[in-house]
């Protein structure tokens, strides 16, 4: 196991920093299946959206599902626990991004649909995960050139972004899941609004442990409401098969075209920018510093990630922002149940019948506890925006015009289906791709690009700037004792070489 970080406590002794803390086994395995509930609707939609506009049949869309948890399993442990200098080492769950959801439908459809488009998709995603890889492999100063791009105010603006997006996605599964034949009906929301009703009392309760599992205990109690209404249906359980086992390029040799890898290149990009704002955002919350070498961890695991889900018949990878908001409402800091937590995933990826009852969960009961995970996330964005100086009339512009651009989608859906090209259009139909793109490109026409040490200072969200008790380091202490400095945690890494993008 990696060795863990230390730092100083009042008595001058060292301690595990709350980040690096391994739990009982009990505890990691409950927090660890409470983030599997929690990424898992997130994380089956996107094989579910694209198989189905592919029009694949029920088996293959089975596979794709399975392979897509298998890899997100490997993927988080990569992320959390990481393997020399790839992997952010923060509880951070990786999973399919939605923002490559049009683009690869877009791809797809070019290709004639069925497998025939998988092998195309796949060929760019393989693609993108290597160049992705290789960027956050560049020498350190080609590096904080690039995440000068990326001051507070942008990071800020992408989270809240995020969890705005999300938030409808939330309200789509209250509502029954968009599609459903009961979708907008009054006994959904019934569900929504009981599970989100239970999720508030417990965290209300104050009681550290009943918060930690607030969201799993939602979910949990909400299905067996439903099950004794008759609303919960477990009949897919006895039709799955026991093992199902992902093997690499099931569907054949992919397929390498420039069009879909200079698409996927564009959404790589973009899947950048959150998983830099994701990784300053949980960095904030645990109370652990983030600088350029740990978001270079960071995408060097999504790249690594990315390439092997094209490999094992998946898609492309970023950490989820849903996630980052249950750490915020557990305040369970360990990365290491995020790595229990892609145990269950693999599990899941491996046992059919295994997903088959976690899908049980009605859709009602899954998007009251997604809302309120959902909400948390913009929260996180709007709470490291609060670092930023909004009164200067730059940045509120940054800000309030990239949540215009990020709505524009959702509201004006015509302008893109009917007035744009469908290349452009699959590139453009997406609120996280138009609010980070806009936060970005306003940032640099108003404020130019940010110093190199934006990411290091109090304005910036570092845990100096965090409160005392929120971190759990005593006020007497330093705060230079609240994270172990860059060099630390490189000797944790067992790497001794110098890193070529530490800032």
């Amino acid at each position: 196991m990696a060795r863990v970080a230390a730092r100083l406590s009042t008595d001058g002794k060292q301690s595990t920093h709350p980040v690096d803390e391994v739990l009982p086994v009990p505890k990691l395995a409950l927090y660890g299946f409470q983030h599997v509930l929690a990424f898992y609707a997130g994380a089956v939609i996107v094989p579910i959206i694209v198989g189905s506009a592919l029009k694949l049949s029920p088996e293959q869309l089975v596979y794709l599902i399975n392979a897509d948890l298998f890899t997100c399993g490997i993927a988080s442990i990569l992320q959390a626990w990481g393997i020399g200098r790839i992997g952010a080492r923060l509880p951070l769950i990786q999973g399919v991004t939605f923002t490559a959801v049009s683009p690869m439908i877009a791809i797809g459809l070019g290709a004639g649909g069925g497998t025939a488009a998988l092998l195309v998709i796949y060929g760019a995603v393989i693609t993108a995960g290597i160049a992705t890889f290789a960027f956050a492999w560049l020498p350190a100063k080609a590096f904080r050139m690039v995440m000068r791009l990326f001051p507070p105010v942008v990071t800020g603006t992408v989270i809240t972004v995020l969890g705005i997006v999300l938030i409808p996605v939330g309200l789509n599964d209250a509502a029954g899941g968009l599609g459903s034949p009961d979708f907008g009906e009054p006994k959904n929301f019934a569900y929504a609004g009981g599970t989100m009703l239970f999720i508030l009392i417990l965290m209300k309760l104050g009681r550290p442990f009943l918060s930690s599992i607030a969201i799993l205990l939602g979910l949990v109690v909400g299905t067996a409401v439903a099950f004794l209404l008759g609303d919960a249906k477990f009949g897919d359980v006895g039709k799955s098969d026991w093992i199902g086992v992902t093997t690499p390029f099931h569907f054949g040799v992919p397929k390498f075209e420039w069009f879909p890898i200079v698409l996927m290149l564009i959404v790589m990009l973009i899947t950048m920018v959150e998983t830099t704002g994701d990784t300053y955002a949980v960095g904030d919350i645990v109370g652990k510093e983030v600088d350029s070498e740990t978001v270079a961890r960071a995408l060097r695991a999504d790249g690594a990630a990315t390439a092997l889900g094209g490999v094992l018949n998946s898609f492309p990878y970023v950490a989820f922002a849903e996630n980052v908001g249950l750490v915020r409402m557990t305040k369970v800091k360990s990365r290491f149940v995020v790595v229990a937590a892609g145990v269950f995933m693999i599990i899941l990826g491996l046992l059919p019948k295994a997903a088959a009852i976690v899908a049980a969960v009605p859709h009602g009961v899954l998007g009251g506890a997604a809302t309120v995970m959902f909400a948390m996330v913009a929260l996180a964005g709007i709470q490291t925006l609060g670092k930023v100086d909004l009164k200067e009339e730059k940045n509120a512009l940054i800000v309030g015009i990239s949540l215009a651009f990020a709505l524009l989608p959702a509201t004006v859906p015509v302008f893109f289906t009917k007035h744009m090209d469908a290349d452009l259009s699959s590139l453009l139909n997406s609120g996280v791709t138009l609010g980070a793109t806009a936060a970005i490109v306003l940032n640099l026409i108003l404020n130019g690009p940010a110093k190199d040490d934006a990411h290091d200072t109090p304005a910036a969200g570092t845990p100096a700037a965090a409160p005392a008790e929120d971190a759990k380091v005593p006020a007497a202490v330093p705060a230079q004792a609240a994270a172990p400095a860059p060099a630390a945690e490189k000797a944790d890494d067992a790497d001794p070489s110098p890193s070529p993008s530490a800032p």
